[in-house]
């Protein structure tokens, strides 16, 4: 008779690491609350540390700055965020469809606090430096690069032309995503709904293109220029 299959056991973190990971949590809570509660700008590295229980040396091996705090703090859950966004359109759907379903997972994350998102998105810009930077590209770059997967198949498919490529359209729609990100959350009592909305309208006027179609009135204004 067949031994049934062992059942995989997972590595066990030794006592190190789980300080770590514990401290790692603290910095992460501490700064969370501490930006939440006196805004960004009022609140300090020393006093995040104090409220974390660790020294502010230790919060610099984390952390060069408060903007790389706020990554500390986002990059975890952009991450999975990532993974669940891009697991999101239905194989088979149009290509407007398949881009709103990935945006809308991240219209309904960032709507549930929308203090810490504006604060975010705000200190991205330019964020090219500190600790937590190659983590945050890489998220980014993740996101881009499934934009590009579901343009590629569209243009196969040829839903849109295949011309330009496939990585340029996919940065091109990513640009529209964020300035309506931005926009949306911007607002007092940003709502889900009216963000997809928005972004919905935009994506199609990307799709679709500005180009006149070709009809009547076209043709006689093409007639009258020559």
């Amino acid at each position: 008779m067949p031994r049934p299959p062992k059942r995989a056991v997972a590595p066990r973190i030794g006592l190190r690491e789980r300080n770590k990971l514990a401290k790692l949590g603290r910095i992460r809570a501490a700064a969370r609350e501490l930006f939440r509660r006196h805004g960004y700008g009022a609140a300090t590295m020393r006093q995040i540390a104090q409220r974390a229980h660790v020294g502010l040396g230790t919060l610099f091996s984390y952390a060069d700055d408060k903007r790389d705090l706020v990554f500390l703090i986002f990059n975890e859950e952009l991450d999975a965020l990532t993974d669940r966004a891009l697991a999101a359109p239905r194989p088979g759907a149009p290509l407007l469809a398949q881009l709103m379903a990935v945006f809308r997972c991240h219209y309904e994350q960032f709507a549930q606090h929308p203090a810490l998102s504006r604060l975010a998105l705000q200190e991205l810009t330019f964020y090219s430096s500190g600790k937590q930077t190659a983590h945050f590209h890489a998220i980014r770059g993740r996101l881009i690069t499934g934009i590009e997967r579901l343009v590629g198949q569209a243009q196969r498919a040829g839903e849109i032309r295949a011309t330009p490529d496939a990585r340029f359209i996919a940065r091109q729609i990513f640009f529209v995503y964020s300035a309506a990100l931005r926009w949306w959350i911007g607002a007092p009592a940003p709502r889900v709904a009216a963000g997809v909305a928005s972004l919905r309208r935009a994506l199609t006027l990307q799709i679709e293109g500005l180009a006149a179609r070709p009809g009547p009135q076209r043709a006689a204004a093409r007639r009258r220029r020559t």
